[in-house]
């Protein structure tokens, strides 16, 4: 999902790098993206070195494939987005994010992250998110019910779109690839974040509207549709 939406996003060449026997069942559903068996923190590296921006957590795991090729990916210099299980294994790590970067936790996530309660975090979202952004020196998406994106420089969001069918599998996946497509097209770290929960929410809006049975990969044409509609590509 989060390839996909990066493709449909405008990234340009989308590689996916995922376990050797997952590379068929990707292929059929993305011919589009060049998908690659990695075995190895050391084949990682190699697909790396071809990239300008990297999304990591999504699928990755939390066994001793996932937790090599994250520590691989922490190397990297380049703008990253961190989600999924990415924040859970950067919960018990002490990896330095790459300059550039986004973490997109949810509120459990962040509380991992934190060392707090899922109820400390909500209680006050604004500090929690901000903690995270002090403590990793990235941007961070806290998501949930009037998500908040915050900077660097103490700039603060909040998204007051979205829709109740959006709770539901794969969405952060989406947004994920949504963030990583705008980083690769020259945003900020903040103005991709910002962008791509916009962009997420008003597609859930839409999509949300139509009733029931909502899936995440529903959500990927409406933001193609939008983000032409409000930052048209020029030729």
């Amino acid at each position: 999902l989060g390839a996909q939406a990066a493709l449909r996003c405008g990234a340009g060449l989308v590689s996916l790098a995922t376990r050797p026997e997952h590379v068929a069942a990707a292929l059929v559903r993305l011919p589009e993206v060049m998908t690659l068996g990695v075995s190895s923190a050391n084949q990682l590296m190699g697909v790396l070195a071809r990239a300008s921006v990297l999304v990591v957590g999504p699928g990755l795991g939390l066994a001793p494939w996932g937790r090599s090729l994250l520590s691989a990916a922490a190397q990297a210099k380049m703008p990253q987005v961190w989600d999924a299980d990415a924040l859970n294994l950067l919960s018990n790590a002490d990896f330095k994010l790459a300059s550039g970067s986004v973490i997109t936790p949810h509120p459990g996530e962040a509380a991992r992250l934190l060392g707090l309660s899922t109820a400390q975090v909500q209680a006050d979202r604004p500090a929690a998110v901000r903690a995270l952004v002090k403590k990793y020196s990235v941007v961070c998406v806290l998501k949930g019910a009037g998500t908040l994106i915050a900077g660097l420089n103490d700039e603060l969001a909040v998204c007051d779109h979205g829709h109740l069918a959006m709770a539901t599998a794969g969405l952060g996946d989406v947004l994920a690839g949504v963030i990583g497509a705008l980083l690769a097209q020259g945003m900020t770290a903040y103005e991709a974040a910002c962008l791509a929960v916009w962009l997420h929410a008003r597609a859930g809006e839409q999509q949300g509207i139509l009733g029931r049975g909502l899936a995440a990969s529903d959500l990927i044409p409406a933001i193609r549709q939008l983000l032409e509609e409000h930052a048209p590509c020029t030729k």
